[in-house]
């Protein structure tokens, strides 16, 4: 039997804790760490540790899972990721698979799934799906209408007002003066027809700007 090596990231104790709970039930499995951050995670992989698989919440601190997608494709690291994640949004999907996820779980599926899912990808296969494959489908579908009715510069701006940053930050991010990042605001505005900032990221989310 042939022994897949995984690890854990995710930064809810509880979650993580059940998770190892649960695999270490299964002979063929063997959780050889578990962190609470992306941080951690290219921590050990940067020591040489080796594992075959990391199961890879989104949302975490110091480095999220899109960052370690990220990093993990321009490493050309062998550890293959699952995404496991309570967002269920076509965005995030697409988002995941177009930077080498190897698949996509949400954080509830069931304990076969999950197993399947694992053992698909120790493979060297991909696991999607049908109701994740529907979502991303749907996404992208949709994905081509919005296309173009912002800037680069826009869409980087929007994409950083909906992660909360202030208008200095994103100045103080983009390396330009708030003036700008002001013009650029009332643009995107302007552009998406809504009047404040909340009407903005609702717009935004239902034509999959972001």
């Amino acid at each position: 039997m042939n022994e897949i090596r995984l690890i854990i990231a995710d930064d809810h104790d509880l979650f993580r804790n059940g998770l190892v709970e649960l695999l270490k039930k299964h002979e063929d499995i063997k959780i050889v760490k578990s962190v609470a951050d992306g941080f951690e995670l290219f921590n050990l992989i940067k020591e040489g540790f080796d594992a075959d698989i990391v199961l890879l919440d989104l949302t975490m601190p110091k480095m999220d899972g899109f960052e370690v997608l990220k990093e993990l494709k321009n490493l050309e690291a062998k550890i293959k990721p699952i995404v496991i994640s309570m967002h269920s949004a076509g965005n995030y999907i697409a988002k995941c698979a177009k930077m080498g996820a190897y698949g996509y779980l949400l954080k509830n599926t069931d304990e076969s799934e999950l197993i399947f899912a694992i053992r698909t990808v120790q493979k060297g296969k991909k696991y999607f799906s049908a109701e994740i494959s529907e979502k991303m489908i749907n996404f992208m579908s949709a994905q081509s209408v919005s296309d173009g009715v912002l800037s680069n510069k826009e869409t980087e701006v929007l994409g950083l007002i909906s992660k909360g940053f202030t208008t200095k930050e994103i100045a103080a991010k983009l390396f330009v003066s708030t003036r700008t990042i002001e013009t650029h605001r009332n643009s995107i505005l302007k552009k998406l027809e809504v009047k404040n900032t909340a009407e903005l990221i609702k717009k935004a989310t239902e034509i999959n700007l972001i």
